[in-house]
């Protein structure tokens, strides 16, 4: 490894977990996945599954090189970077690495802090705690809104309006009230079919 590439993969992230699984959410749905989970957010949804990502001083820190040399012991090359808010790091040199070592990278983020690494993929699930920066949702390949109440649609679309036209639409249900809230998104769909759905199917297959 020359010196400058070990300077640049040396930096640290607060890792909260990584494992190897398959998309369960939106346009990749189903494919082999190595997903990086990093520490910190500053969103704060009140339905978060991941509440114990929020404080990144309570997640080890590891070396990109490490966080790469991890990624690369499994045979998928989709790299997902996810949080907590995965934007509350500089993700530059994080996203060179991995693409170095023959991955794509997507970014799973509400878009609330600048953006910066390199992407294969952006997927955008603004959050109404914090809104997105506005220069992100144009660059948004994604655009994924979990919807909790019938109120969502409409806020659903303010942003639907603000991305490019090539940015595929989903609506998520909330998991715990997925029961309640998937025929609405069905229905709403069915009248407005620039919107696809997406189901959290790893919860429903059990596995992480």
């Amino acid at each position: 490894m020359s010196e400058l590439i070990a300077k640049e993969t040396n930096e640290l992230l607060p890792v909260m977990e990584t494992f190897y699984s398959i998309q369960g959410e939106g346009f990749h749905q189903g494919r082999a996945a190595y997903f990086i989970r990093l520490g910190g957010c500053d969103v704060g949804c009140v339905w978060c599954d991941v509440k114990e990502s929020w404080d990144a001083s309570k997640h080890p820190l590891q070396t990109i090189e490490t966080i790469v040399e991890n990624a690369k012991a499994f045979p998928g090359r989709l790299a997902v970077i996810t949080g907590g808010e995965p934007l509350l790091h500089p993700l530059d040199k994080l996203t060179a690495a991995l693409h170095a070592a023959g991955f794509e990278t997507n970014i799973e983020t509400s878009g609330s802090s600048e953006l910066t690494g390199f992407w294969n993929w952006i997927c955008l699930s603004p959050k109404k705690f914090k809104a997105p920066i506005t220069a992100i949702v144009p660059k948004s390949n994604e655009l994924k809104v979990v919807i909790f109440n019938k109120y969502d649609f409409d806020w659903a679309e303010s942003y639907a309006a603000e991305v490019n036209p090539h940015c595929k639409l989903y609506l998520q249900p909330e998991w715990d009230r997925a029961d309640i809230i998937t025929p609405q998104i069905i229905a709403y769909i069915q009248q407005n079919p620039k919107w696809e759905l997406s189901l959290q199917i790893h919860k429903y297959v059990n596995v992480p």
